[in-house]
């Protein structure tokens, strides 16, 4: 004799209990309803397996060794943020200009901070757009060439480079802001990186010989005074760190890049120790 047996009920979403489905993660076996499915190369899988599967794949690098993050620039906009907010505290903030700006005998006088926060403060409106809108155009496909870290590094090299010649060359009593000294080290990176992946590179000479022009003739013509220091002091250091970032060996090309970044900072170092007893013996102050 046999039993009516009861029907099996159907097995129901492992995250939605109340929805029965037939339908099983292909990784975990899991059943999953249609809100959870994922595609996948074969069949379907769950939220959870495949972002478990996104987590070891690797992230491809570019040319350089920088990893790639997509289409987003966001150093670049979070460095133009930077400098606008900057711009409105300088603004509305009496005398803050004054306490941020490169100054040389305050920066003897221990106001290193000046070496780097003057490349984030800027005379007028016209100043701060000029030096954003260069950023805005010439940043995004640097940072996407080199990966987010080796561009920060370069942007940051770059603007202490040019206020690190601007402490050695200017007069005494130059007061000294500007983001040129790292949009000029941008500039530089732009022509060795298209050297270096044999690209038209015509258009970036001619934008440095622009701007090289503006930068001694409008002084002579009885313009603003703009410091040649600074941008050449962020051009070639623009152009010697990129080079160094482009041209490493693979097999070794993350210690050179680590080792070249680290020297130029030594050197850094070096000559502002050397500038600052410089000007102190000059003050009188031993």
């Amino acid at each position: 004799m046999t039993f009516p047996t009861e029907p099996q009920a159907a097995p129901t979403c492992y995250r939605h209990p109340d929805r029965a489905t037939y339908v099983r993660c292909t990784r975990c076996n899991r059943p999953i309803c249609p809100e959870c499915m994922r595609d996948a190369a074969v069949g379907h899988q769950c939220a959870e397996c495949v972002q478990e599967g996104a987590n070891t794949v690797r992230q491809p690098k570019t040319s350089f060794g920088g990893r790639e993050y997509g289409a987003s620039p966001v150093i670049t906009y979070a460095l133009i943020a930077i400098n606008v907010v900057m711009f409105v505290l300088e603004t509305v903030s009496r005398g803050l200009k004054s306490e941020l700006v490169l100054f040389a005998p305050a920066v003897a006088d221990g106001d290193l901070y000046r070496l780097v926060t003057s490349a984030f403060m800027h005379y007028g409106v016209t100043h701060l757009l000029f030096n954003m809108y260069a950023l805005w155009v010439i940043g995004p496909p640097l940072e996407k060439s080199l990966g987010r870290l080796r561009f920060t590094a370069l942007y940051a090299l770059s603007a202490l480079g040019g206020s690190v010649l601007v402490y050695l060359l200017s007069p005494l009593n130059a007061a000294t802001a500007g983001a040129s000294g790292a949009v000029f080290g941008l500039f530089g990176a732009a022509f060795v990186v298209g050297k270096r992946l044999n690209l038209d590179t015509r258009w970036v000479v001619g934008l440095i010989a622009l701007n090289l022009a503006f930068t001694f003739v409008i002084p002579l013509l009885g313009g603003a005074n703009i410091s040649w220091q600074g941008h050449i002091g962020g051009l070639v250091t623009g152009a010697v760190v990129t080079a160094a970032y482009a041209y490493a060996p693979r097999e070794r090309r993350t210690l050179i890049q680590i080792s070249a970044t680290v020297a130029l900072l030594v050197l850094f170092t070096l000559l502002i120790w050397w500038r600052t007893s410089d000007l102190l013996a000059q003050f009188g102050i031993t």
